[in-house]
């Protein structure tokens, strides 16, 4: 226990720039307040104490906007940053040295039992209001863009982003070089070339105009 408390504590000093000493991360960070809460809470429910640890939890939340069902499974080095509005559910399975951002949500996608939320590999950051549903599973080393809506297996070392998320890049984990896999659309970018496009056209049309204008004034000229 208190050697990951030591794990959790250093993952803000490495991870968080804002962190400037003891105090203030004991005092101050909800991030950590949640992980505490939830140490003691899974402590207790793998046990079968009935009723205790949702107590604790519903605490939890309360304290911090922090949701960690006292079933899930959580390593060392787990760092919530700002925290706000993070569910986690009671079946999902967190490996160490992961990162979550505010508003993130590891959730299931209906009613059913046993296994229904995501797996969780070492080394992942999960970017702000990444919503990440059902028994899937995210590779070690992975990153998911901010507002990601996960709803399929990432393979390790990769990128996912957009609504449904995709894999647009891959990351080797020996060099550390990154292969871009897929290039996302840029509706702005296609707008502005439509828009370039159209007004080409238009130029060219009018100069057509102009030179069948002066062709007829030529005309007129010749005829008096």
């Amino acid at each position: 226990m208190f050697s990951t408390l030591r794990a959790d504590i250093k993952a803000i000093f490495e991870r968080d720039p804002a962190a400037v000493n003891i105090i203030e991360v004991l005092l101050a960070y909800p991030g950590l307040h949640a992980i505490l809460f939830h140490r003691v809470a899974h402590w207790l429910y793998r046990r079968g104490v009935p009723v205790i640890p949702r107590l604790i939890s519903h605490l939890s939340r309360f304290l911090t906007g922090i949701e960690i069902h006292p079933g899930a499974r959580i390593g060392k080095g787990f760092f919530i940053d700002h925290g706000m509005g993070v569910v986690i559910g009671e079946t999902a399975e967190i490996g160490d040295n992961v990162t979550l951002y505010q508003g993130v949500t590891l959730g299931g996608t209906g009613k059913e039992r046993g296994k229904r939320h995501p797996t969780i590999g070492n080394n992942v950051v999960i970017s702000a209001g990444a919503k990440i549903l059902g028994a899937i599973t995210i590779g070690d080393g992975s990153k998911i863009g901010a507002g990601a809506v996960v709803l399929r297996d990432v393979p390790p070392y990769s990128t996912a982003v957009g609504v449904p998320a995709r894999v647009v890049a891959r990351r080797d984990p020996v060099t550390g070089s990154t292969t871009r896999v897929e290039h996302l659309p840029d509706p702005e970018y296609e707008a502005i070339q439509e828009l370039r496009q159209k007004v080409a056209e238009l130029e060219a049309r009018l100069r057509e105009l102009e030179q069948k204008h002066q062709s007829v004034r030529e005309y007129i000229s010749l005829t008096r």
